[in-house]
């Protein structure tokens, strides 16, 4: 039977509600959902974690201190906001509800991005000292809040010391970096330069720079390059006390001749990185930046890193709420269930790289939702591009994608700001910012907050494995999580029509004519299998546009 249901839509009258045999607190979020430790301690914390993607210039300028009102974010910013993300109290409904987050790079670098380091055992002074981080730690620590970093282990800026000696040729630092005589063009194009000789390199030689030249190549084979990395990963776990890693562009690691990506040599090196890591902190967590297929990404997973961000899926995701069709989506999750052994990649709709979810979905809110709502309730490790949650929207050049934070309507600062903004709010906040979606019960924010209020609160959703299920109908897509005591259905229409013409088989989900439940938004009964043809069942009929349901069947 189908003793409890919520539907989730976004905009005008159409909400979720949940009935009460489950136990939570007023906004649905389950008693304890707040801390980032678990019960079970065999079970590793980040399998039950949910991150947020913070690029720390952009997210929130502090309000008092030496940093304050300089139009830059900073540490002392986002503690500022971190009640926002997670309070650290399950009893109230105001926060997010994330329990990890992930820094963009936070050491020094002559660049507003930060991917090019020139101290790996420092912070940007201009998001405060090292003091004001552990600071930030702390605080999210006590709030059940878990902090990763950033790491750039492929290349360094042109601008680190290491590097200015590695250009001497007699310097103990030349093996550190990849010089040679030879040059070729590549892999991406054939404007692509990749050896450069931009620093004053002598002997006629060229150092590799993958990216570009002013991001010159590690070269990680050398044992005492290895060494110095190792340690500076034991320095932010130990002495500095963050729980892991994002280890950036580590496909690239270990080049084998003009192969420069997914060699064997790089899943060796990241193998023996991850082990150093585990005998510092066994509770350490790294999760890698492998933007290829998910078979390359799924042989990094498990052994290299824990957990890896599953590009394909996320394009899948977006790709069929836009287009209204599930069946590649469809396709793409049976690949990821044959290549993963289990279910440890790292789920998200966009990065910082990428162009914004709302931008991909035409700026309509209720696809957005949809959207979320897909990756949320399957399977992996979730992960949200800050300001998603809102409906920021942005796209190419790179920069258009990391804008301030919206937390208000101000046209000029969007709240994110007492001075003036690093970069421009790129159009008025309007109705996308957090103070105008915290009051609207439809809204994207609160949505997402009902999203990971019951990935938190169901088992399955947390730690279940995944069916798909057959809708007969490209436009609604469907599958089950399930653990030993729980099935969760989720059903979602991708289309902008109402759905009255899928049918779900409900003698395979083990659904019998005692079937119970409601549909609380519009206090209907959930509409049992017919006796004659239970594989004609349409539990909800009609399905609303771009609309998620959940239903616990009971087995």
């Amino acid at each position: 039977m189908i003793p409890w249901c919520v539907t989730l839509a976004a905009g005008g009258a159409v909400w979720l509600a949940a009935c009460a045999s489950i136990q939570t607190t007023e906004d649905g979020q389950a008693p304890g959902a707040a801390s980032a430790d678990r019960a079970d301690d065999a079970r590793p914390w980040w399998r039950d974690a949910v991150f947020y993607e913070i690029f720390v210039r952009s997210w929130a300028d502090s309000t008092e201190g030496p940093l304050a009102g300089d139009g830059i974010g900073d540490f002392r910013g986002i503690i500022e906001r971190l009640d926002y993300l997670n309070d650290g109290d399950p009893t109230t409904d105001s926060d997010l509800g994330v329990t990890g987050i992930w820094l963009m790079p936070i050491h020094p670098s002559p660049s507003y991005h930060g991917y090019d380091v020139t101290d790996y055992r420092d912070v940007n002074p201009e998001y405060g000292t090292m003091d004001d981080f552990r600071e930030l730690v702390r605080a999210c620590h006590e709030r059940g809040i878990r902090v990763i970093i950033d790491l750039v282990l492929n290349h360094s800026s042109s601008e680190h010391p290491w590097f200015l000696d590695s250009i001497d040729p007699d310097s103990d630092k030349r093996d550190w970096y990849l010089w040679s005589d030879e040059s070729w063009i590549g892999p991406w194009s054939d404007q692509h330069v990749v050896w450069h000789d931009d620093h004053m390199a002598r002997a006629g030689q060229r150092y590799f720079g993958l990216f570009w030249h002013e991001m010159p190549d590690l070269n990680v084979q050398n044992p005492e390059l290895t060494r110095e990395l190792q340690d500076i990963g034991r320095f932010w776990l130990e002495d500095v006390g963050i729980d892991g890693f994002r280890l950036d562009a580590i496909k690239h690691l270990v080049e084998d001749g003009r192969t420069v990506e997914n060699t064997p040599g790089t899943i060796a090196w990241l193998e023996g990185y991850e082990s150093y890591l585990n005998q510092v902190d066994p509770d350490s967590f790294t999760v890698g930046e492998v933007w290829s297929s998910t078979e390359e990404i799924a042989r990094y997973v498990g052994g290299a890193v824990d957990s890896a961000f599953e590009f394909p899926l996320a394009y899948a995701i977006v790709d069929a709420v836009r287009d209204g069709d599930a069946t590649a989506l469809r396709e793409t999750l049976a690949g990821v269930q044959r290549a993963y052994a289990s279910p440890d990649y790292a789920t998200f709709l966009r990065n910082h790289d990428m162009t914004r979810t709302m931008t991909e979905l035409g700026g309509d809110p209720q696809k957005a939702v949809a959207a979320a709502s897909i990756q949320l309730l399957l399977p992996g490790v979730p992960f949200i591009y800050y300001g998603e949650e809102i409906g920021m929207i942005g796209d190419k050049p790179d920069p258009d994608l990391r804008t301030p934070m919206q937390w208000t309507t101000d046209v000029r600062t969007a709240g994110f700001t007492t001075g003036t903004p690093w970069k421009a709010v790129p159009v008025a906040p309007g109705f996308y910012n957090v103070d105008s979606q915290q009051r609207m019960p439809g809204s994207i924010l609160r949505s997402y907050k009902r999203l990971l209020s019951l990935r938190s609160s169901l088992p399955a959703l947390r730690e279940g494995s995944l069916e798909l299920v057959d809708t007969n109908h490209d436009g609604v897509f469907a599958f089950v999580r399930a653990t030993e005591e729980q099935r969760v259905l989720v059903i979602v229409n991708l289309t902008a029509r109402p759905a009255m013409r899928y049918r779900l088989d409900a003698a395979k989900l083990g659904v019998t004519q005692t079937a119970r439940g409601r549909d609380r938004v519009r206090n209907e009964e959930i509409k049992q299998p017919p006796p004659a043809r239970p594989q004609r069942w349409r539990p909800i009929e009609p399905l609303f546009p771009y609309s998620a349901y959940v239903l616990i069947l009971d087995e």
